[in-house]
């Protein structure tokens, strides 16, 4: 299985369990994890605090912090490594134009531009949705001190983000996992998707272990 994905990314908005399911993956598929470092942005706690003020500068720092470890991937094809990650830089523009005003966004569109920031078209794109209220329950069960201040609106306009982008996205593979209804860190449902993924998947599924 791992000899047909390459580049596996695992997709979807915060709280929904992307980063877990990432790191599963990439050991049982002996993968190299590629991991957003949200800890290492300075500006991410007083995002959630003032998202008007501090969402330029979060941004930027997350793009260049992506650009730095998405260059791993230019051998991929190359070499004999597997890579699963936890983002999928192309989604991010439609992201940043949920939180930017229109003048920082035409900024940021221009330094995303700029960088010139290329990778392979996954293998396959795991997007993980769930409902804002039970985003907001696991956010607060977790308990990230700088993500006290996440607020329900703020979770609905990116959950929308993630709905407008996927809806049209036919470059990749795609696997919709619900998480409200499947929990893939139960061994059942993680052994069904381990299942689902080593088939030969192609344009848009929706993955439902009940009926697998």
């Amino acid at each position: 299985m791992n000899e047909k994905y390459k580049f596996i990314v695992v997709e979807g908005p915060i709280g929904v369990g992307k980063t877990t399911l990432a790191r599963k993956l990439a050991n049982n598929l002996n993968s190299e994890l590629l991991l957003e470092k949200f800890l290492e942005n300075p500006f991410l706690e007083k995002f959630y605090k003032d998202i008007d003020k501090y969402a330029l500068s979060t941004q930027l720092h997350f793009l260049l912090q992506r650009k730095a470890d998405l260059s791993k991937l230019d051998s991929v094809g190359s070499n004999n490594k597997n890579y699963v990650s936890d983002y999928f830089i192309n989604k991010d523009k439609l992201f940043a134009k949920t939180v930017l005003s229109r003048n920082e966004f035409e900024l940021y569109t221009k330094i995303f531009d700029a960088l010139n920031i290329t990778i392979p078209k996954p293998d396959l794109i795991i997007y993980l949705q769930a409902e804002p209220d039970i985003l907001l329950e696991r956010i607060k069960l977790r308990g990230n001190g700088f993500e006290k201040n996440i607020t329900k609106d703020y979770l609905q306009k990116i959950t929308d983000a993630y709905t407008q982008f996927f809806y049209s996205y036919k470059e990749s593979p795609l696997l919709i996992i619900n998480t409200s209804r499947v929990d893939v860190n139960k061994s059942h449902d993680y052994v069904m998707l381990l299942d689902a993924i080593s088939k030969d998947i192609k344009g848009k599924n929706y993955f439902n272990p009940s009926t697998i």
